[in-house]
Formats: structure tokens, C-alpha cells, sequence
């Protein structure tokens, strides 16, 4: 399939031939939807930690006495039901929220992405993009000058640290190479900018 090239005003400038299993994929929202649970389940830290019955400091002298006063029995104040109690099942630090992807699924799911981003012309391909210096404006300038107002993904083949650089402080602007990219970026931003050497390395990697 073709894919439309722009040139840095965001004018028409031909059309570059990408590959129809990379690019012209069927889009499968279940595959995506496991796609993105699984990429952000296995990014997640899994250092939160609560206090049980036996952590939290609390006296065991029996509050009262068990018959007599009215009120329910109690044990101790570090009772799961008492305020400032211990938490009946609590989460511990070592729990792993990891999930399995097979490398085909990750695939066929990044292709599903990018093809449904050209059907809605959220991708754009443009020959190449650079900047003398770590210039911020200069960056946003030449963004601008492509009609491009909202959040974009930048994708380079290569990425040198001026590009990087001028893209630190623009809050709607991420540059990426082709291995970089997860699905959640392409999804996230409403623009995805890639190059023409950037296609062929998506070829390489996943088609």
C-alpha cells in the first residue's frame, strides 16, 4: 500500500509504498485492548505495600471485657474492622503484575495500530526531520509549519541529541526511534510523525 508523504509545510509531496501487512492490517480492538493491559500491567513498579493485623501498632490488651457491656465482643483494636486496624488482605510489595504477550500477538498488535492510524490519517510520513541545534522553538516552529497543532509522536530512524533535546521541553511533542515505540504512545497522540526511514525499519522489525 501507498502511504501519503508531506513535506515540511504540510503540503502533498507524493506517496511512499509501505507494507500491507504492517500498514494495511485489520484493526482488532480485543488483540489492541490486550495489546495496551499488558504493556501497562508490565510496566507497573509493584512497590505498594499495606499494614496487616500484626503490623499495625496497636496494643492486644482485650478492649473490654467479652460479656456484660452491651457492645460486640472484641479481641484487639488492630481488628481488620476497627478504624486504624490492619487490612484484612493486604498488598505486599513482591506481587507481580506482570502478563504474558507473545512476540506474534505484540506484532500483529503494533500492526493493527498503525494501520488503523493510516485509515484515519492520523499518520503522516515525511522525509526527514532535523534540527541544527537543541532549539526548542526552532522545533516547534517547523511542527507548527506542517499544520500540526495538537499532540504528535515524532518517529526518527535515528535520533541525535539536538532532535532530543529540542523536543524535552514542548509538552505535547515525544520523539522516538521505530524500537522505541509501545503501543500506548501510538495510541495516546492524536498525530503520529514518522519518516520515510523510520517505515522501513517498522518493516524490518515487525512486518
Amino acid at each position: 500500500m501507498d502511504l501519503k508523504l508531506i513535506n515540511d509545510q504540510g503540503q502533498d509531496s507524493g506517496a511512499v509504498s509501505a507494507s500491507d501487512t504492517l500498514f494495511g492490517r485489520e484493526y482488532n480492538e480485543a488483540l489492541v485492548h490486550q495489546l495496551v493491559t499488558a504493556y501497562m500491567a508490565n510496566a507497573r513498579s509493584g512497590n505498594r505495600a499495606q499494614k496487616d493485623r500484626t503490623d499495625v501498632k496497636h496494643t492486644t490488651h482485650k478492649p473490654w471485657r467479652q460479656k456484660g457491656t452491651g457492645r460486640a465482643r472484641s479481641g484487639m483494636s488492630s481488628s481488620p474492622i476497627w478504624r486504624g486496624g490492619g487490612k484484612a488482605f493486604p498488598s505486599s510489595p513482591d506481587e507481580n503484575f506482570t502478563q504474558k504477550m507473545n512476540r506474534k500477538m505484540f506484532r500483529a498488535g503494533i500492526a493493527a495500530i498503525l494501520s488503523q492510524l493510516a485509515r484515519d490519517g492520523r499518520l503522516r510520513v515525511i522525509d526527514g526531520i532535523s534540527v541544527d541545534g537543541p532549539k526548542t522553538k526552532v522545533l516547534a516552529g517547523k511542527i507548527k509549519a506542517m499544520g500540526i497543532d495538537n499532540r504528535v509522536l515524532i518517529i526518527a530512524s535515528e535520533v541525535d541529541d539536538n532532535l532530543w533535546l529540542s523536543s524535552r521541553n514542548l509538552a505535547n511533542v515525544l520523539v522516538l526511534e521505530p524500537q522505541q515505540a509501545d503501543p500506548v504512545s501510538l495510541i495516546r497522540f492524536d498525530q503520529v510523525l514518522i519518516t520515510k526511514d523510520a517505515v522501513k525499519s517498522f518493516e524490518e522489525i515487525y512486518a
